[in-house]
């Protein structure tokens, strides 16, 4: 069985919430702090193709970088570069098993990947 991926951030409440669910599960998952270590832009489409979404949905449009950059009416693809230069508007956690991905909001909804 492999191991969960998570692009966690260990100040967030539900990214914590997330990765012990995970543990509870009995995974030892492999933890990327994406705050220090961003996801491509690759990674990113990858990721949006596999939840399914865009990337209005996985933007975190309350971080002041958000306004700063004017992102409100900007292409799906100018965000993803946003988020990929600027990982704090990256919603979290995301987790990634067996080639399937699931955004932790709520924490239990990563279950569904297991």
């Amino acid at each position: 069985m492999s191991e969960p991926i998570i692009w966690h951030n260990p100040r967030c409440s539900k990214s914590r919430e997330t990765l012990g669910i995970l543990e509870d599960q009995g995974f030892t998952p492999s933890v990327v702090k994406y705050l220090e270590t961003a996801p491509t832009a690759e990674e990113i489409h990858k990721a949006l193709t596999l939840l399914n979404i865009k990337a209005s949905d996985l933007i975190r449009t309350g971080e002041s970088i958000y306004k700063d950059l004017g992102l409100a009416n900007t292409s799906e693809t100018e965000l993803v570069e946003a988020m990929a230069q600027h990982p704090i508007l990256i919603e979290r956690p995301v987790v990634f098993h067996n080639g399937k991905v699931s955004l932790g909001r709520p924490p239990k909804s990563v279950l569904s990947i297991l």
